[in-house]
């Protein structure tokens, strides 16, 4: 009896602690479910964790006939790819509100809203240049005189042809398109055209300094043809030149986006009527009338 009732005592204390262990491992998963702080220092671990538990299982062979495995092995790329844009996310929206909070507090001019027409590309036309598309919008759909083309690749080129319902729009990768760009890091400027080869070529490039390799090229906005910062292509060399990668080659969804230029007018044309003016043109008005009165006793 005296044997059992110390076996009874010593296993007490060990349930008693397998109890409070649980209880502990409960409250930090609750802990783990409702901080996001605790949530965010885990997730990382936890997606590598699955990821090398779901990479070490090796496919059958029946799995590599079928293409299964090749299946999941991009679903797997997939969804990490996604864990990491969710994380990318979360950054961006805090940093969108941070520099809307910054030009609400410096009161920086926005940009004003731009509305353009999506439209199909109906063919690709030799026509008088060697590289044009035809597009089925044009001022009916409202398409302006003036507009340029991009894509969700970047500037593919500007109308030179409006018609009533259809437009014709020639590429930067014509030789006859001339872009003036500059460089996105070195900040430096030159005019693109299109070659042969679908490379863009960079001419009238400045003395000193010269572009980065892999940075990206935009629109400088200078001629009033194309706005500033559209983006044109990437920086890539080719037999020891510098050359450009159209961004606008990588999309072949087969539509094209049509926008205003947005020309902003000059202090000239459009002037501040100031009340010292205004009695100029009056006077001046007055003026012009009297001469050309005609008396009643005149011919």
């Amino acid at each position: 009896m005296a044997r059992m009732r110390g076996k009874r005592f010593k296993g007490r204390p060990l349930r008693r602690y397998a109890l409070f262990i649980a209880l502990a491992g409960l409250f930090g998963v609750l802990l783990l479910q409702t901080s996001p702080q605790l949530r965010a220092m885990v997730d990382p671990a936890r997606a590598s964790a699955a990821d090398q538990l779901t990479s070490s299982a090796r496919p059958g062979l029946w799995d590599r006939i079928s293409g299964k495995a090749a299946r999941d092995a991009r679903i797997r790329e997939l969804e990490s790819e996604v864990r990491e844009l969710t994380r990318y996310r979360s950054v961006a929206i805090s940093m969108a509100a941070r520099l809307e909070a910054y030009e609400d507090m410096l009161n920086i001019m926005g940009e004003p809203p731009v509305r353009g027409v999506t439209a199909r590309i109906t063919s690709e036309t030799n026509g008088p240049f060697r590289e044009a598309i035809l597009v089925n919008a044009g001022r009916l759909q409202g398409v302006e005189d003036g507009a340029y083309a991009e894509n969700e690749g970047g500037l593919v080129g500007r109308v030179v042809q409006l018609g009533e319902r259809s437009s014709r729009v020639l590429l930067v990768t014509d030789f006859n398109s001339r872009v003036p760009v500059m460089g996105e890091a070195s900040g430096l400027r030159a005019i693109l055209f299109g070659d042969r080869d679908d490379l863009g070529t960079l001419t009238d490039l400045p003395e000193d300094g010269n572009f980065v390799l892999g940075e990206r090229v935009l629109t400088s906005g200078e001629g009033g043809i194309f706005p500033r910062g559209i983006i044109v292509g990437e920086i890539v060399q080719r037999g020891g030149d510098l050359r450009v990668d159209f961004g606008m080659s990588d999309s072949q969804g087969g539509f094209v986006r049509l926008m205003p230029s947005m020309k902003i007018p000059t202090p000239e044309e459009v002037p501040v009527e100031t009340k010292e003016t205004s009695e100029t043109e009056t006077a001046a008005s007055e003026d012009g009338e009297a001469p050309g009165a005609q008396s009643p006793g005149s011919p």
